[in-house]
């Protein structure tokens, strides 16, 4: 019996490498054949599941914080050069406390260190992780990082004509808000970054600001494009400044992990993420992952740390949805990683085990 499981990670709570291993110390069965897939859209884990996916090393800089803090901070580059850099890792709201938080102060200006780091190493080629953020400064602070590594007579526009003008940029990420505007990134995104009403209003006229004058800068407007609004706007300096492309996290990582040759033999296919829902169908991970696998006539199981629109998801394709916290447990003490590491692993001795025994 050969099983795949391409499980996103239970976000704060366990990594997608440590789910999918609890579940495969499980199974001691010899006759199982366990392919294991550590996967992210883009989000949370992105960096250890691309540069796991192509068999490249981490490495680390020095960079500062949302709050201009130095921290010591991660990017990957693979074996071709590819520089892979969750922007999380520089500007991530985890990396400051609830009371910190505030996206009118809030900058990008480590991720610009990331990418400066990553040039000096040799690195032309970037993919680039947008969730998780804890800024809405429309990527400014990533620019002047970018800014400020050169000649200072140079201008952004200079720089990246001239010194980075071999760079190319893939974007992995499913948000496809524009910059500005009702769906913008300051009216969704800003409030759970601990902004108030008066800081989202300010924060959303500093967007259509810097679009203005990116425009007269640069000559084009990508304010509105599906995906400038990702990560509190860094999505649009990407657009703006780098031409960038978008590309579905979860999509480029299946295929940078060659899934579809994978599910060649397979009899079952897992996936899942923390909470699902009725968003989960809206492109995220285990979708895709679903509507690959279907293709193949191989049946997927979800299993997720809390599910709700449990019927929903059936009605989809999922052949089995599970949620792995006992009915009763508080939301508090499931995600306490000892406690989910025992729901998974009760999980799969209870559903999972029983099936494989069946079936080998």
């Amino acid at each position: 019996m050969k099983i795949i499981l391409a499980i996103d990670s239970f976000k704060g709570c366990l990594t997608s490498e440590e789910v999918e291993n609890v579940i495969s110390s499980s199974l001691i069965l010899k006759e199982i054949e366990i392919n294991k897939i550590p996967m992210s859209d883009g989000g949370e884990g992105m960096l250890e599941a691309f540069i796991s996916a192509m068999n490249g090393k981490i490495v680390e800089t020095n960079v500062h914080d949302p709050l201009m803090r130095p921290i010591t901070a991660q990017y990957g580059i693979a074996p071709d050069g590819t520089a892979v850099i969750e922007t999380a890792k520089a500007c991530g709201l985890t990396l400051m406390t609830t009371e910190e938080r505030n996206p009118m102060k809030a900058t990008t200006y480590g991720v610009g260190e990331l990418i400066i780091h990553a040039l000096n190493s040799g690195c032309r080629n970037f993919i680039i992780g947008l969730g998780g953020s804890g800024t809405s400064d429309c990527g400014a602070g990533m620019l002047e990082a970018l800014s400020e590594s050169f000649a200072s007579e140079k201008s952004i526009k200079d720089i990246i004509s001239n010194e980075m003008k071999d760079c190319s940029f893939i974007l992995a990420s499913d948000v496809r808000n524009p910059l500005y505007g009702p769906y913008g990134a300051a009216k969704i995104f800003a409030p759970q970054k601990g902004a108030t009403e008066d800081m989202v209003i300010e924060l959303d006229e500093r967007a259509r600001k810097f679009a203005s004058e990116s425009y007269i800068l640069i000559g084009k407007d990508t304010s509105q494009e599906p995906g400038a609004g990702a990560a509190g706007g860094l999505g649009y300096a990407f657009l703006q400044y780098f031409n960038a492309t978008f590309r579905s996290g979860a999509d480029l990582l299946l295929d940078i992990s060659n899934f579809d040759n994978l599910l060649d033999g397979a009899n079952l296919v897992i996936t899942g993420e923390g909470h699902a829902d009725a968003q989960t169908l809206m492109g995220k991970l285990p979708e895709r992952i679903l509507r690959r696998s279907q293709r193949h006539n191989i049946p997927v199981w979800l299993i997720a740390g809390r599910v709700s629109e449990n019927e929903r998801l059936l009605s989809e394709g999922f052949e089995r949805v599970y949620s792995i916290t006992p009915e009763g447990m508080p939301i508090e003490e499931a995600v306490i990683p000892d406690n989910a590491i025992k729901n998974i692993r009760r999980w799969t001795e209870a559903h999972l085990f029983p099936i494989c025994k069946e079936i080998k």
